[in-house]
């Protein structure tokens, strides 16, 4: 069974990874999409940037080892990012697959990535 999370976790770290590199490059560099995105959702450009550096910072976090806290941080933040992005559109009347499907997937994989993580984060020791 450990050996099965292993590699759960490790396919969901790396869709996790892909997914927020990438966008988060898109976001950064303002492409047409995400500026268009960004303003049909109602939210100012610089907004959807700063997004971008966030999502960056937070896949090293979540790569690199060690730094408990910190990635326990990166992992909240994609979280509220993905569920926050996903009810943005289905405020603005955005139900289609295409728009939808990216923050539900990517709440999936950062959901199995943090709960299957080999380190479990935590503030107490009981050592």
């Amino acid at each position: 069974m450990a050996k099965r999370n292993k590699i759960i976790y490790w396919i969901a770290t790396a869709l996790l990874a892909f997914g927020m590199l990438a966008s988060g490059i898109q976001q950064i560099l303002l492409t047409k999409e995400m500026a268009e995105m960004t303003t049909h959702l109602g939210y100012p450009l610089y907004f959807i940037r700063l997004i971008g550096v966030w999502k960056l910072l937070g896949v090293v976090a979540v790569l690199v080892p060690g730094f408990k806290i910190v990635k326990e941080w990166a992992y909240a933040g994609f979280f509220f990012t993905m569920t926050g992005a996903l009810i943005s559109h289905l405020a603005c009347g955005d139900y289609s697959i295409k728009e939808i499907a990216g923050p539900v997937m990517q709440t999936i994989f950062i959901t199995l990535s943090w709960y299957l993580r080999p380190e479990k984060a935590g503030t107490a020791s009981t050592e």
